[in-house]
């Protein structure tokens, strides 16, 4: 058997994770994936040649490279029995989430706290293939994952389209309390989702780094949306939170993309 690690410069969150479960999802020369987070590394377990695993990460477009090969002796890998009902909660903090920011978005009139709210629902929807796609075949999973992407782009395309009806209307400002106090919910609600999925696979740890909640790109995110609270007060003006909301929303439609790229 050999190891191959590959450096993920892009997976900083689980749902990272659980799209590259599901792409290589089938491939019988694979005995193992072990996920690193925190270092951004990917082990893959496997006999036979890697070329096909190369390529299949390279299509989600995550900035994968293969850093080495190596013979293993290792047989013996940990099974997380408890995966799928960790994967259930997360996906519900998730999509609670996504209608707290939602609906408070909606009625602060913050673009920020939508979008968020948005990428709230895309880390539902990948949790949500995982637990749905789990027995079936590949063909329910793909027709899953493009149902969810489809149905993302609509919801990011129409986010766009209010932000540049505010960008040239005349909108009443956010309020600016209401970002920052749902963005640091939501912040705290990203951190937990870390915490269960990471202190789960802890081989010799019995918690979560630090560093693992500073690479999400959900809690940079978190902090953007608080920032734009900040300086919406700050400025007196609501270009800040439309600017987060479009920065939001183009990393919606990208992560939709790598969604739709599981049902090819």
């Amino acid at each position: 058997m050999q190891k191959s690690i590959f450096e993920i410069s892009k997976m900083d969150c689980p749902s990272e994770e659980n799209l590259i479960r599901m792409k290589l999802d089938g491939i019988t020369n694979i005995k193992n994936l072990e996920f690193d987070i925190a270092n951004r590394r990917l082990s893959v377990f496997h006999v036979g040649s890697i070329d096909t695993i190369e390529n299949l990460l390279t299509e989600l477009k995550l900035g994968s490279k293969k850093v080495s090969t190596e013979d293993t002796d290792q047989t013996d890998f940990e099974e997380d029995t408890n995966q799928r009902q960790l994967l259930w909660t997360v996906l519900i903090i998730n999509f609670v989430f996504f209608i707290i920011e939602m609906t408070t978005g909606l009625i602060s009139k913050s673009m920020g706290l939508v979008a968020d709210s948005l990428d709230m629902l895309a880390d539902s929807f990948v949790y949500a293939i995982s637990l749905l796609a789990v027995g079936g075949t590949v063909v329910k999973k793909k027709e899953i994952a493009k149902l969810a992407g489809v149905f993302q782009i609509i919801l990011a395309v129409f986010g766009f389209l209010e932000v540049l009806r505010r960008f040239f209307g005349a909108e009443e400002l956010p309020n600016f309390s209401t970002m920052i106090v749902i963005s640091v919910l939501a912040l705290i609600a990203n951190g937990v989702c870390l915490y269960i999925l990471q202190k789960s696979k802890s081989n010799n740890e019995a918690h979560m780094k630090a560093s693992m909640i500073f690479t999400s790109n959900d809690v940079i995110i978190n902090c953007g949306v608080i920032l734009a609270g900040i300086l919406v007060q700050v400025l007196d003006s609501n270009k800040p939170d439309l600017i987060i909301g479009t920065v939001v929303f183009a990393l919606v439609v990208q992560g939709a993309l790598r969604i739709l790229k599981l049902s090819k």
